[in-house]
């Protein structure tokens, strides 16, 4: 990342794009709609090999995500290495073995119930590649100097959801995965302390058997999310 005071301001006019009438614009909202109303986490996926070119072009379109003063506080680790797959898998099953014992709270392991989740986590090895987001709490210059970063969880979190916006775009499938704690991510990784890991999303084809939970297609109605004053 470049240095304070090293870039200054420069206007540049935006990047090319069609211009849609009234009609064609809802007609193409409407379609993107659609299409996304049609993607699912999922938890059991196929053996098919999915090229690391196709993956690196989706953490590419994370990349192009806005951020708070375009620091991008974000680094994709993407891993097809079995071996390594298998070492996170047994680290996220430690952890969860102390979620699902009472590290949780009755609360939490009620609200979780309808989706049917447990201890064991399969999709960490099966899946063809894991993608695990870290978040850059400051971040580090070529020459070691240090700079703050700004509005990190909100960055990350619009990346991330580009990530699987672009996951779904390539026909493949994944999975939310954040263990509790996460904090062995790092090591595994080979990421410096600065960077916390934020979530495993386990990405592929999904299985011929492969389910989703029916309470995941219960979604919010629009009027239940959004408040309109019109002009």
């Amino acid at each position: 990342m470049y240095r304070k005071g090293e870039v200054r301001y420069q206007a540049l006019p935006p990047p090319d794009r069609v211009q849609l009438d009234e009609a064609a614009a809802l007609a193409g909202v409407e379609g993107f709609l659609a299409y996304m109303r049609k993607r699912h986490s999922v938890r059991d996926y196929a053996p098919r090999p999915v090229p690391e070119a196709v993956i690196t072009a989706c953490i590419a379109a994370a990349g192009t995500a806005p951020s708070g003063a375009n620091h991008q506080p974000w680094h994709f680790v993407a891993i097809a290495d079995p071996a390594m797959k298998a070492r996170i898998r047994e680290g996220a099953e430690e952890e969860e073995r102390a979620f699902y014992s009472g590290g949780a709270g009755d609360e939490w392991l009620a609200a979780l119930e309808p989706i049917g989740t447990g201890v064991s986590k399969p999709h960490l090895t099966d899946a063809p590649w894991l993608v695990v987001v870290f978040a850059q709490r400051y971040g580090v210059t070529e020459d070691g100097t240090r700079y703050k970063n700004y509005y990190v969880p909100e960055s990350v979190g619009i990346a991330t959801g580009m990530l699987i916006a672009a996951i779904h775009h390539a026909g493949l499938v994944c999975l939310e995965h954040t263990p509790n704690p996460m904090k062995f991510l790092g090591p595994l990784c080979g990421r410096p302390d600065h960077e916390k890991p934020v979530m495993i999303l386990p990405v592929g084809y999904p299985a011929e058997t492969a389910t989703v939970p029916a309470v995941a297609k219960r979604k919010k109605p629009l009027n239940a999310i959004l408040t309109v004053f019109p002009g």
